[in-house]
C-alpha cells in the first residue's frame, strides 16, 4: 500500500494548475432549502473558502443570478464544477429539487470520484438508494472533522485530475503515429 503525503508544494501545485481553472468551479454544494441545512452549508463553504484550502464553491443562494431559471442555473454550475458535495439531511432526502440536483450530478459522471455524499443526522437506512456505491462522509458526529475530510478528498481528486491530464498530454506528444493532437485540417 502506497501512502502519498500532500506537501505544501502539491497544495500549490493543484491550485494554480490550468486544468482547475478550466471550471468556475471546484466544489458545487448541493443542500436542501431548510434554514438548518443552508447554515450547515454556509458553514462547509466558508470552511473551503478560506485560506490555505482556497478552494472556489458554487452556492445557490450566493451565486444564482435572480433572473435566471432555476435548473438552468443549476445544471450550468454543475457543468462547471469539478466536484459535487451532497449535504445529505432527512430534509434533503424530502426536497424534489435536491433529488433532482442529485440525479444531475450522478448523470455527469456516473459511477465516477466526483461526487461526495455528507450525511448528516440521517440513519443509513435512509441513505439514497442511487448513492448505495459511494463512501459518504458522516457529519452527524464531528462536523469540523468531516469538512476536513471534505477538503482533503477535493484537493485529493483534483491532484487526481490533474495527473491525469499530464498523463494524456505526454502519450499524445509521444504517440508513434505521429499524432500531435492538433486537427490536420487546419
Amino acid at each position: 500500500m502506497r501512502t502519498t503525503v500532500f506537501i505544501p508544494q502539491r497544495l500549490n501545485d493543484v491550485l494554480n494548475s490550468e486544468l482547475r481553472w478550466r471550471r468556475k468551479y471546484d466544489v458545487f454544494v448541493c443542500h436542501s432549502f431548510d434554514p438548518t441545512d443552508t447554515e450547515e452549508a454556509k458553514r462547509l463553504v466558508l470552511f473551503l473558502e478560506e485560506a490555505p484550502r482556497s478552494l472556489r464553491c458554487f452556492l445557490w443562494e450566493r451565486d444564482t443570478c435572480p433572473s435566471g431559471a432555476i435548473p438552468t442555473e443549476f445544471c450550468q454550475a454543475l457543468e462547471n464544477s469539478h466536484l459535487r458535495a451532497l449535504l445529505i439531511t432527512p430534509s434533503f432526502v424530502q426536497d424534489d429539487w435536491c433529488m433532482y440536483m442529485m440525479h444531475q450530478a450522478l448523470s455527469e459522471a456516473p459511477m465516477s470520484n466526483r461526487v461526495i455524499p455528507m450525511l448528516q443526522n440521517l440513519s443509513h437506512s435512509q441513505y439514497p438508494q442511487e448513492l448505495k456505491f459511494y463512501y459518504y462522509i458522516d457529519l452527524s458526529k464531528n462536523p469540523d472533522q468531516g469538512f476536513s475530510l471534505v477538503n482533503k478528498t477535493v484537493h485529493k481528486i483534483l491532484e487526481s485530475l490533474i495527473q491525469n491530464e499530464m498523463k494524456l498530454r505526454s502519450l499524445s506528444n509521444g504517440s508513434s503515429c505521429g499524432y500531435d493532437g492538433r486537427d490536420s485540417t487546419q
